[in-house]
């Protein structure tokens, strides 16, 4: 039988990916491609409060790019470029936001470019180049948005009574 706490953390981390997931429909234009800046990367921020999120949103992720049109490349090592960086951020002990979201964005910047190369076929930069892109489109989605976000749960100690 599942207790109430197991089942309160299954609806809080439902409703996380639902958020991810329709992130990503509303913002399709710019949540994939060589160029992007996906919306739904601010709620990378979410294993700061809630350690089970780690799988939430990276099943989220999956799930958006298997919608997206993503290949079975994109699908299961795009998953795991957001999975490692989520799970990284378990283990950095600073509560300095920006340190302790780094993990993310260099995950994805060192993995999504060689996803577009080798599973796309996108050759219209050089590897270094699609890096920067990527890591410039998670540090807006993540320290701009993820902040603002970060910053309104603090704010209204929400995070408290999620737990």
């Amino acid at each position: 039988m599942i207790n109430k706490i197991d089942s309160q953390i299954i609806a809080r981390n439902s409703v996380f990916m639902a958020a991810y997931i329709a992130l990503c429909i509303i913002f399709q234009p710019i949540s994939y491609g060589e160029v992007q800046v996906r919306i739904a990367e601010a709620l990378c921020i979410l294993p700061i409060f809630d350690k089970y999120s780690v799988y939430s949103i990276t099943l989220a992720c999956m799930i958006s790019n298997l919608i997206g049109g993503g290949n079975l490349v994109d699908i299961i090592f795009g998953s795991l470029a957001t999975f490692i960086g989520l799970f990284a951020i378990r283990f950095i002990k600073s509560n300095n936001f920006f340190l302790k979201m780094l993990p993310t964005i260099i995950s994805n910047a060192i993995i999504i470019p060689f996803v577009l190369r080798y599973g796309y076929g996108l050759t219209n930069m050089p590897i270094y180049l699609s890096a920067m892109w990527i890591a410039l489109g998670e540090i807006i989605s993540i320290y701009i948005i993820g902040y603002i976000f970060y910053q309104a749960i603090m704010k209204t100690n929400i995070y408290n009574k999620l737990k």
